[in-house]
């Protein structure tokens, strides 16, 4: 009588041929790979493999130091992956006051900045900026990717459209060795400027507690080139946020958990929510001015008709 033979297990297969399955995985999907079973596992945590996907994900961590730099996370680029994949979740920033220590605020922010349509590359930039200055920390929490008056601006493909653009906005605490994606990758709103006709795609991400950061990408519509792509963070008011108190949102998101990823309908809409709620704060404020304004004039208009008695009594 013929025995049975022992089934095969995943074990079993060469791990070479394990090893080039889990390269055609995205980052959730081999994460999810690393939490099967030990052997899978081990396999799924290599350095290599991870620093593969980072690349094929973000190619301006192609940036010389970038490598170097992200090679010294706590679990080399799988940390960083960990970091700067998912969004950040919904955080209570307390912003450092006057007579707090800012020590513990990022001395210097490394960003790796990828625009691109349908996987296409039209925008890949490192920038590098010292954030220990008093002038950064007292001036608006505002960076450039494109300088304008650059002769070769990128350009968008002749079929581009603003709806297909993804952007990736990461942000790099070098000295702390953490990350955080600054954005949402696909537009959260696309409008026309009213007065220069371009067509302005805004990328967000709302971090909670009246604090979102947004990225304008400005697009030529004649031309199809990108004058600007800036970043900048603000309160529920409207107001720009100073970059001290930038620096303080984007240490509480480094530090803060994660949430998983989130269709962009749901980005689209905690931004239109975000959006519908300034608008109301600033026609309340504009309410209130008419009110001031009104009661002035009342003032005013009460004390000429009792100067006016008074002198035509006398």
């Amino acid at each position: 009588m013929a025995t049975a033979s022992p089934a095969t297990t995943i074990e079993d297969l060469h791990p070479d041929m394990l090893t080039r399955v889990l390269r055609h995985l995205d980052g959730p999907a081999l994460a999810a790979a690393s939490c099967a079973n030990v052997h899978l596992s081990s396999l799924a945590s290599q350095p290599d493999l991870w620093c593969d996907l980072c690349l094929a994900t973000w190619p301006a961590l192609h940036h010389p130091r970038l490598l170097r730099l992200l090679s010294f996370f706590p679990n080399s680029y799988r940390s960083f992956f960990s970091d700067a994949f998912p969004s950040p979740s919904p955080l209570t920033v307390i912003p450092p006051g006057p007579g707090d220590d800012e020590a513990g605020l990022p001395s210097e922010l490394i960003s790796a900045v990828d625009l691109q349509h349908r996987g296409s590359p039209i925008l890949s930039r490192v920038l590098e900026t010292d954030t220990s200055t008093a002038w950064f920390r007292g001036a608006h929490f505002r960076l450039d990717a494109l300088d304008p008056k650059d002769s070769s601006l990128p350009t968008l493909l002749a079929a581009a459209t603003p709806e297909d653009l993804t952007l990736n906005w990461i942000f790099i605490d070098p000295h702390r060795r953490r990350a955080v994606r600054a954005t949402s990758r696909q537009p959260v709103a696309i409008d026309k400027h009213w007065i220069t006709g371009e067509t302005v795609v805004r990328f967000a991400t709302v971090l909670g507690d009246g604090c979102a950061i947004g990225v304008v990408a400005t697009c030529v519509e004649e031309t199809g080139q990108v004058r600007e792509v800036s970043l900048t963070a603000e309160c529920v008011d409207g107001v720009c946020l100073s970059g001290r108190d930038g620096l303080a949102a984007l240490r509480a998101a480094m530090e803060g958990s994660r949430r998983r990823e989130e269709a962009a309908e749901a980005e689209r809409r905690r931004w239109e929510e975000f959006s519908g709620l300034r608008m109301r704060r600033k026609e309340a404020v504009s309410r209130r001015e008419q009110m001031v304004d009104l009661a002035c004039a009342a003032v005013a208009a009460a004390g000429f008709l009792a100067l006016f008695v008074v002198t035509v009594f006398r």
